[in-house]
């Protein structure tokens, strides 16, 4: 085994460091057997002598002539070297330990010629020794901190921090020591960069941002530029102030109708803490009638808001006047020297006349009023003009509370009614009488108000006890005497008190049954001989008289009837035949009915003469012949076939001519004078051409207008006829005349000298000529 001795040297003084690393010969034997063994090389940074600088020394144990060291790593060439002779290690460079604290290289040692190892390899440290060339520097060149306003002294502000990059194991290399250069006065720093109050009347109010310099150096008074900071204060609101009221009197003016709960002025205050720390609360220190009103703090803009808490009346009070206090119950009394004088003031309202509709004495009112009586005077109602005025009052009672306008009201106010009352149909009614005001003249000045008017009607024994339910008792022909058939009860319509007694009778003793009255408002009706005759009467109809105890007593008659029925041996109902259902019709349907048959009656009768009137019409039309009005024919498609035959126009010319009337053509002979119009060719599908009808319209038209034997009017508006075939039939009037009918028109003779042109076409004499 070799030993490789290297030794070490530092700042020009040189130390012996023993490097052993046991290498195990190359030997098969021992493999693993260490080869080199290594101290750390030291060299101070930022050495001022000239370069290079001698950093230490490798040697090998055994003396070899052909021995050659190397050096391998990253700063190699760059940072080191080493001497292939001697093995001695230069740095090339300043070294900064805060930049690089060490190095790491690679030793060998191998044969010049073949240029193998000697030794084995071996990595060595390098490390640059600290010397104290750095000032500590801020973190942060500017602070920001806060701390409440009036906090006590010693009250931790923040802690600042500058770093020292020397090293921290060398002593005193990174030590920091901090002081204020400006802020002394309020501001203290302490320990390691800690800044503290040194003032506890700090006031956010008087100065709100203060401005404190620190400075950083080290144990040796290294400082630079770097090592300073600037640290801004901001104080923290603290509610130590007391709200002050802007003016020391408050004066408002209101209208008495204001409504309860709104709003008729604020009170403004100042509080110079911030808005989360103003809660101004609003109270009467002194002043009557503090309870009509009430202040209510506003939380946004912290102003009392006053609101009435009852209505306010300008005849009763128009002013009121009140001392007000504005206090903080949040403030912290710790941070107040003396209670400010200047948070009371006050407040004045002035309430003004408003034109008020009238007011009731009472918010309603309520009477009795004993049925079935007419009685003048019901009760009084009363509402007067509030107002200054004092102008006269109109009752009237709205129609739609009483419909049937039972109630009537005087001008002063009395209510009476005008028809009788019934209780048991109505027995409470429900009133809205209207006040209006007027004016001296009588004019509404349209000021009014309402109050409800509740009318209880009494009740009186005026009905008479009846059935509580109806009856439909049953009794077995054969059932013994004594026997029960039904046991009934009564009722009152009229209010039926705690000690009311019925009493039950039979109006008859002439029948089967009996009437024991059991003295508790019920009777029990019992068989009185025993067996009955269906063959007789299979219903027995049995007047009960029922008695009350009013006053005074009324008796009433209620109709029982007992079927008889057919029974077994057990007593049970085998066959009975019911009473048909009494029904009754009043005399209003009655009228009703009549009323609705003869109404369809009429409408029948109607119908049916309409119907005569048009086959009389029908039957006279038949007989005149079918005569054209129209001077033209057509032969176009389109409905209008059975229209393609005129009349020959020659019948009105003789006439108008005194010549003969000639036989009239028959109809199939006449030619059609449409066939002399000559249809326009026809176009292509894309051409733009009037149509035939427009075409024939115009060709029609030139006839008329150059044709001075045509009739004195357009034929192409008169269409005296629809069709063969139509329902209308002929409207013509042409063949009227006609020896074929039978109509004798000689009445239009009557009709006076309006008609007397019909009288002459249609009169009798068939020689006579028609004039024009």
């Amino acid at each position: 085994m070799q030993v490789l001795v290297m030794l070490l040297a530092t700042g020009g003084t040189y130390y012996l460091g023993l490097l052993a690393a046991t290498a195990a010969a190359i030997n098969p034997g021992r493999p693993d057997t260490p080869d080199w063994i290594w101290n750390q090389m030291h060299i101070s940074e930022e050495r001022n002598d000239s370069l290079p600088h001698y950093v230490g020394k490798i040697k090998s144990s055994v003396n070899r002539k052909n021995a050659e060291y190397q050096l391998k790593g990253e700063s190699v060439g760059k940072v080191f070297r080493v001497d292939e002779s001697t093995g001695d290690v230069y740095a090339l460079e300043r070294l900064d330990r805060e930049k690089i604290s060490e190095y790491h290289l690679t030793a060998l040692v191998v044969d010049k010629d073949t240029k193998k190892n000697l030794e084995s390899p071996s990595s060595f440290t390098i490390k640059v020794y600290d010397v104290n060339d750095n000032w500590p520097v801020f973190t942060h060149r500017v602070f920001n901190a806060s701390v409440p306003e009036m906090s006590g002294i010693g009250t931790s502000v923040i802690q600042v921090t500058a770093m020292d990059a020397d090293d921290p194991t060398v002593a005193d290399h990174t030590s920091v020591v901090y002081q204020l250069t400006k802020g002394k006065e309020n501001f203290d720093i302490r320990g390691p960069g800690l800044i503290v109050t040194m003032n506890k009347n700090l006031d956010r109010e008087m100065q709100d941002k203060y401005e404190v310099v620190v400075e950083a150096e080290d144990a040796q008074g290294r400082r630079g530029e770097s090592g300073t900071a600037t640290v801004f204060i901001t104080l923290q609101d603290v509610n130590d102030n007391f709200p002050i009221f802007t003016q020391t009197r408050y004066t408002f003016s209101v209208p008495e109708d204001i409504r309860v709960g709104s709003p008729l002025g604020s009170l403004f205050v100042e509080d110079p803490d911030e808005p989360q720390n103003r809660k101004t609360k609003y109270s009467f220190v002194q002043g009557a009638y503090r309870d009509t009103f009430t202040i209510e703090t506003d939380p946004t803009h912290n102003e009392g808001i006053i609101k009435p808490k009852k209505p306010l009346d300008y005849e009763r009070i128009r002013q009121y006047s009140f001392t007000i206090e504005a206090t903080d119950p949040t403030i912290d009394l710790r941070y107040l020297g003396s209670t400010s004088p200047k948070n009371i003031a006050r407040v004045i309202i002035n309430v003004t006349d408003v034109d008020e509709p009238p007011t009731f004495q009472q918010p309603f009112y309520h009477f009795q009023l004993q049925e079935n009586q007419k009685k003048p005077l019901i009760g009084s109602v009363l509402a007067k003009d509030p107002d200054a005025a004092q102008r006269d009052i109109r009752y009237s009672i709205r129609r739609t509370s009483d419909k049937d306008q039972f109630f009537g009201i005087t001008k002063k106010g009395d209510i009476y009614n005008d028809k009788e009352l019934d209780r048991e149909v109505h027995p409470w009614y429900n009133l809205t009488v209207e006040a209006k005001e007027v004016d001296p003249s009588g004019t509404p000045t349209g000021k009014e108000s309402i109050v409800q008017v509740h009318i209880e009607v009494m009740d009186e024994n005026d009905n008479a006890p009846e059935f509580a339910k109806p009856y439909e008792p049953k009794v077995c022909e054969n059932a013994p005497q004594g026997k029960l058939v039904v046991q009934i009860s009564a009722i009152d319509k009229d209010i039926t008190p705690r000690d009311v007694k019925f009493k039950f009778s039979l109006s008859t003793e002439d029948s089967n049954f009996t009437l024991i009255d059991n003295h508790d408002n019920t009777a029990n009706i019992i068989v009185k001989y025993g067996y009955f005759d269906r063959e007789r009467a299979k219903v027995h109809h049995l007047p009960v008289l029922i008695s009350d105890n009013g006053r005074p007593s009324l008796t009433g008659t209620s109709m029982l009837h007992v079927t008889v029925c057919k029974c077994n041996e057990q007593g049970e109902f085998t066959l009975c035949e019911e009473m048909a259902a009494h029904t009754g019709i009043s005399i209003q349907a009655l009228v009703a009915i009549f009323l609705c048959i003869l109404t369809i009656t009429v409408i029948t009768l109607l119908i049916i003469l309409r119907r005569r009137l048009r086959k009389q019409a029908r039957a006279h039309g038949k007989s005149v012949l079918e005569i054209h009005e129209q001077l033209v024919t057509y032969d176009e498609e389109g409905g209008g076939e059975m229209d393609t035959t005129s009349y020959d126009v020659s019948v009105l010319n003789s006439a108008r001519h005194g010549g003969a009337k000639p036989p009239r053509p028959a109809l199939d002979e006449r030619p059609s004078l449409y066939a002399q119009v000559q249809k326009p060719p026809r176009q292509a599908p894309g051409a733009h051409m009037p149509g035939e009808m427009a075409t024939m319209i115009e060709v029609k038209k030139d006839e008329a207008d150059h044709d001075g034997g045509g009739p004195p009017y357009d034929t192409l508006h008169i269409y005296g006829y629809e069709g063969a075939e139509s329902i209308a039939e002929s409207l013509s009037s042409l063949g009227t005349d006609s020896s074929d009918s039978d109509i004798d028109y000689d009445f239009l003779n009557d009709w006076g000298p309006r008609f007397k042109m019909l009288a002459e076409l249609y009169g009798s004499d068939p020689q006579e000529e028609l004039v024009y």
